[in-house]
């Protein structure tokens, strides 16, 4: 028994077997989880990283449009490419701990209302000049402006001040609020200096790589940072790049011929055919990533809350977990929250039903056909998804118009534009980020324009309440609210399905987002 786990901890160590099987067979032999963790940790200071090289990634989700600006990241290629070569104040570990990044230290007063953050000393951007906390206040000022139009800003209007005096940032909230260090965490607040107001899109930061190619929606290109401040911990490989492959065949036969090392969003319908090529894996795990359709609450016909019901009880929600997902995801309940996120409430689930469906619908008074647009690059299996949405309202009496679109475009022209369309949202790393991102009226990414006063007051009201009991009950109410009134229809939770080639190492299995949290090309290797 030994024998075996000390194999398999290699295996993990290697990133040919994720860490979840492995505990999970630890179990099954009953090996206690403290111990098994300690099998795992030996077994990663003995194999080590391997440096060298080019690690390549194969990745759907860039567009000419792209930005270096961390303002402006919508899609996976940014994202990803960001975690390269930007550094964030802190960020989450894989078993959604805090880890302090620029932030040495993050401290608050009694009632969570006011926030230090001491800056490391030693940490050095790009072009040679020291991090210090101006930068990290200017970063955050730029991300509470609205001209910036930042993904972050519907939080970051919750800080009504940010002074920086010698190597602290002293942050002052209009509201208590005791998830502030994880909403630091947000992909967009890369540290810049002078916080981008000089430059948005330079591509200078202190990440584990320097930009060496930018071309959006071809490659991104990055080179071993040589003084990073993490040292060897992240940065293995002598250069990275990805090379945007947003055709879901092209991306595997670039894997399967080496071409990259790694991909990502691997449709479900084809996991069991790539789990059979020699020497590749199949990386999935679930998270708070969800696939949706989103309507416009304040553009007829969406604007009509009967009209907005019909559509929501007309999607089989089963079905297309099934013929979509194949088992890589579970049911949604027209909310943006699941089991992943802490103080999550279970709500009684919404089902198919084409009788109800049709009654509301008529109530509405609407009369033709509803124009749904999507696009292979809203989520894997979207088109799909979508004429499944079609046949199922059909049986509710209700025309869905399909329109598919290009890839190229479809994030800055139909999201958040159009009134009707499908997409995808990663998930946040807490109810208040999720909601505050995406459902307060303030909130630039509001892709649903669900605008309801009272609604905001239950996001600040919730974020200030520092008990849990209380504030359970809260994110329930708000849950509810959303799932009836909003204009989400949200019909499963994805799991994040990557895959990597022959010789990829160091690979550890991340909730938080596809591609290790986006860390996969810092933080693996390629054995010798």
């Amino acid at each position: 028994m030994s024998n075996e786990l000390e194999f398999l901890s290699r295996r993990v160590a290697s990133g040919k077997l994720s860490r979840r099987d492995f505990l999970g067979r630890a179990a099954a032999l009953g090996i206690s989880a403290p111990f098994a963790n300690s099998l795992l940790s030996s077994a990663a200071r003995a194999a080590g990283p391997v440096k060298g090289g080019t690690l390549k990634a194969g990745l759907v989700g860039g567009e000419s449009t792209n930005s270096l600006d961390p303002a402006l990241f919508m899609t996976q290629v940014p994202f990803a490419f960001g975690k390269m070569w930007g550094e964030l104040i802190v960020e989450l570990s894989p078993e959604g701990k805090l880890e302090n990044r620029i932030a040495e230290e993050i401290g608050s007063s009694d009632d969570a209302k006011v926030w230090t953050l001491k800056i490391r000393d030693g940490v050095e951007f790009h072009n040679g000049k020291t991090v210090t906390a101006e930068d990290v206040a200017a970063t955050l000022e730029r991300h509470s402006d609205e001209k910036s139009k930042s993904g972050a800003l519907g939080y970051m209007k919750g800080i009504e001040t940010i002074k920086a005096s010698g190597k602290e940032v002293v942050l002052t909230l209009k509201e208590a609020n005791a998830d502030l260090p994880y909403l630091l965490s947000d992909y967009h607040l890369i540290v810049q200096p002078n916080g981008g107001k000089d430059k948005a899109d330079a591509g200078i930061s202190a990440g584990p790589y320097k930009v060496t190619t930018n071309e959006p929606g071809v490659r991104h290109g990055g080179e071993r940072f040589a003084n990073y401040w993490q040292g060897d911990k992240m940065g293995h490989a002598d250069q990275i790049e990805i090379i945007v492959i947003n055709d879901a065949t092209a991306r595997t036969a670039a894997l399967q011929g080496g071409q990259v090392n790694v991909i990502n969003r691997v449709e479900p319908k084809i996991v069991d055919l790539i789990k059979r090529l020699p020497g590749v894996t199949i990386r999935n795990h679930a998270g708070p990533g969800h696939y949706v359709f989103i309507m416009h609450c304040n553009t007829a016909p969406f604007d009509n809350a009967d009209l907005r019901m019909a559509l929501k009880l007309a999607i089989d929600r089963e079905e297309m977990l099934d013929k979509i997902l194949r088992g890589y995801g579970s049911l949604g309940n027209d909310f943006p929250i699941n089991a992943s996120y802490p103080l999550f409430t279970e709500i009684e689930q919404r089902k198919y039903d084409p009788d109800k469906a049709k009654f509301h619908f008529k109530k509405s008074g609407h009369d033709g056909a509803v124009l749904l647009r999507t696009s292979d690059v809203a989520f894997p299996g979207a088109v799909d998804a979508s004429q499944l949405f079609q046949q199922s309202a059909a049986k509710a009496g209700i025309q869905i118009e399909l329109k598919r679109e290009p890839g190229d475009g479809y994030w800055n022209e139909v999201w958040n534009k159009q009134p009707f369309c499908a997409s995808y949202w990663g998930g946040r790393s807490t109810q208040d980020q999720m909601y505050s991102t995406a459902y307060l009226s303030t909130a630039d990414w509001n892709d649903t324009r669900f605008k309801r006063p009272d609604f905001d007051k239950m996001v600040l009201a919730a974020r200030a309440e520092l008990d849990e009991t209380k504030r359970k009950q809260m994110y329930h109410d708000m849950a509810v609210l959303v799932r009836d009134e909003g204009g989400l229809i949200l019909p499963m939770f994805n799991q994040f399905i990557d895959a990597t080639g022959a010789k990829v190492g160091g690979w550890v299995d991340d909730p938080h987002q596809e591609l290790m949290n986006g860390y996969a090309l810092a933080k693996c290797w390629l054995e010798a």
